[in-house]
């Protein structure tokens, strides 16, 4: 049995404020802004290559509910993504790897899968992980 992510729900407070970040500065490709119901609107939006959305809008999810923390986007190579991402007017720190004595700056030396990262946040404190994985990026057999 395959258990597929396909939509993750992130609590914003300003629906166009997030939309405006995740399209506009993000880049996600809008899926869906509809409102189906009184006082509810949804909007669905997509990393570029991704199968996975995320949702956010209103009279969904409380507002004031935590951020949804570290979900990672995993890219093939992370200079390139998080100079992308800067050029679109997104805040990302600096991009980093984990060695056995702590955090060194820069993506990994062998720039080896899994060991590069850097991170954004949106407005309302959603965070993301950027991580480098350079191997085949095609879905993981089941």
């Amino acid at each position: 049995m395959d258990y597929l992510i396909e939509l993750i729900m992130l609590p914003v407070a300003d629906a166009d404020r997030a939309k405006e970040f995740y399209v506009d500065k993000a880049g996600f490709v809008l899926e869906v802004d509809t409102s189906p119901a009184p006082g509810m609107r949804v909007i669905q939006a997509t990393p570029r290559g991704s199968s996975c959305s995320i949702v956010f809008g209103a009279g969904m999810l409380d507002p004031s509910s935590p951020p949804v923390l570290g979900t990672h986007l995993v890219v093939r190579d992370i200079v390139a993504a998080r100079d992308e991402l800067v050029a679109r007017g997104v805040e990302v720190s600096e991009v980093r790897h984990m060695t056995p004595n702590g955090w060194e700056p820069g993506p990994h030396p062998e720039r080896s899968d899994y060991n590069s990262f850097a991170d954004f946040a949106d407005p309302d404190g959603n965070t993301w992980v950027l991580q480098e994985r350079r191997s085949d990026l095609q879905p993981r057999p089941s």
